[in-house]
């Protein structure tokens, strides 16, 4: 991949007309004082021609051979990608260091990119910007393949379908979410040598403040989407808007009305903490099972999916959201959560001890925005901050990551000893309410016993967490595990993960059959 030639890109921009109006730039700070006892791995400097520029999203790739290629969006348009294996530096400003870290870059938009996105196997990726516009990239030849065009504001959420590549949803600040499909391609070109495509279906007003709502004069009350995720069940999207904190929960078949959403519990006093508080991001684990919603509250919520009328949410606090550009992302493992900050830290907690204080990951100068988890590298993590820099983190052995080596409460209280005949059942039964994907390896032969007197199965993360394994299946307890085709109609596995003997089920479906 090639570098960026900025001269020819500004002959180019005289010829060129501006999509959308330029976003006004945040204040940020250029001082760093990085604090040497914390974690830190490595520092990226975002910087472009001796220009820095503060960075709005990071992401690794999500595929093993680009799991460690981390792309990074900024303010000025640029995306760029750095590979986290080679040596960083651990001082701020190491630019040369960043250089050689640097794969490739360019400007992808004339205007800020909010929210980026590895698609096609990280083939391609799609930034979501300022200008209205998705555009798809090819990755490797840094070509544009296509520009997504029809929302009439900024694009500040994008995400890909978890199964179709060619299908995408967005979010804008002009209230609506946008249904897309790669495949359908107009002829249409905005610019020379860019393909147009546009959407399949929206939803305008989706969060719209409620009726009746005072609004201050002169205000306009604030539809923006702030958020999108394609769930894994295939055909429900989650979103969320500056508006309030709820989580809108939508059939991509039938985009008439949202058949769930969320609540956070009211526990509130006084009247200032009553109004109504916006959400800034949501993440989900490669389950899918369990969402995270950071909220301007101070407050990050993680909900159920499949429990959302039933149990509440789970309630992190410590960070500061005093802007929307604090995001958090949940662990794929759903074991540990992640949230950036603005007082210039960015926090982990353990998924299930909420109530506990969250551990300070320090080092930053300047509001600590997004982040992100490693796939393929157990405690590996990305900050990004206003300070310019983002930093990479190798959090495996602290003591926060120490303490999370036991299998969740949930997983033990499912698991009970069987019939040698009914091992293999198990093997595909456990993936079911547990707050991440688990999957069963034989270690030893069926029957055969280990030396502690328990069957040789492991369960374990999905890959690549693979160092989190621990022994199961007392053998003293003389249950058996049933499974009726009635109970598995009922299971919430079912949902993200229906039987081939059933049609396809949705998390809708779900709410329905235990009402």
């Amino acid at each position: 991949m090639q570098g960026f030639d900025r001269s020819s890109f500004f002959q180019d921009l005289r010829n060129r007309e501006l999509n959308g109006l330029r976003v006004r730039k945040r204040y940020y700070t250029d001082s760093l004082s990085p604090d040497s006892g914390s974690p830190c791995a490595g520092i990226l400097n975002v910087e472009h021609d001796g220009a820095t520029s503060p960075p709005l999203a990071v992401s690794f790739g999500k595929i093993d051979r680009s799991n460690h290629i981390l792309a990074v969006s900024d303010e000025d348009g640029y995306i760029s990608f750095y590979d986290t294996r080679r040596k960083l530096s651990s001082v701020a400003y190491g630019l040369e260091t960043s250089a050689k870290a640097r794969v490739s870059f360019w400007v992808a938009h004339q205007n800020a990119v909010f929210d980026i996105c590895w698609n096609k196997d990280d083939a391609q990726i799609l930034t979501a910007s300022g200008d209205q516009t998705i555009k798809i990239w090819n990755v490797e030849r840094s070509k544009c393949l296509g520009a997504l065009v029809g929302h009439t504001g900024s694009i500040k959420s994008v995400c890909s379908h978890p199964s179709n590549s060619d299908l995408v949803v967005s979010g804008s600040r002009d209230g609506s979410f946008a249904l897309w499909d790669l495949r359908c391609k107009s002829s249409s070109r905005s610019r020379p040598g860019e393909v147009c495509l546009s959407l399949t279906a929206a939803v305008n007003g989706a969060h719209a403040p409620t009726r009746g709502k005072r609004v201050r004069r002169g205000k306009v009350a604030n539809m923006s989407i702030t958020a999108v995720l394609y769930l894994k069940d295939e055909i429900s999207v989650a979103t969320a808007g500056a508006a309030d904190s709820v989580v809108k929960f939508w059939d991509t078949r039938h985009l008439k009305n949202h058949y769930a959403q969320t609540h956070p519990c009211s526990e509130v006093s006084t009247e200032k903490e009553r109004r109504q508080h916006g959400i800034s991001s949501l993440s989900q684990d490669s389950n899918g099972v369990f969402i995270a919603a950071s909220c301007m509250n101070n407050r990050i919520y993680l909900y159920d999916i499949l429990r959302l009328d039933k149990a509440p949410p789970k309630i992190f606090s410590g960070s500061r959201l005093e802007s929307f550009y604090v995001k958090s992302a949940i662990s794929p493992d759903a074991t540990q959560l992640l949230s950036g900050s603005s007082d210039g830290n960015a926090y982990l907690w353990q998924v299930d001890k909420p109530d506990a204080d969250p551990i300070a990951l320090k080092g930053h100068e300047g509001e600590v925005t997004t982040v992100d988890w490693c796939l393929s590298e157990a405690g590996k993590i990305a900050t990004s901050s206003d300070d310019f820099m983002v930093r990479i983190w190798n959090i495996e052995n602290c003591r926060f990551w120490a303490n999370t080596k036991s299998p969740p409460s949930s997983v033990r209280r499912r698991v009970t000893a069987i019939s040698d005949e009914q091992r293999n059942l198990v093997l595909k039964e456990l993936e079911t309410e547990v707050r991440d994907t688990s999957s069963c390896h034989t270690e030893n032969p069926v029957g055969q016993q280990s030396p502690a007197g328990s069957v040789g199965f492991e369960v374990r993360t999905p890959e690549p967490w693979k160092k989190r394994a621990y022994s199961l299946f007392p053998e003293d307890v003389s249950s058996e595990l049933q499974k009726t085709p009635e109970s598995a109609m009922k299971s919430p596995s079912s949902v993200l993960n229906p039987p081939p003997s059933l049609k396809r089920r949705t998390i809708r479906d779900y709410f329905e059959a235990i009402s």
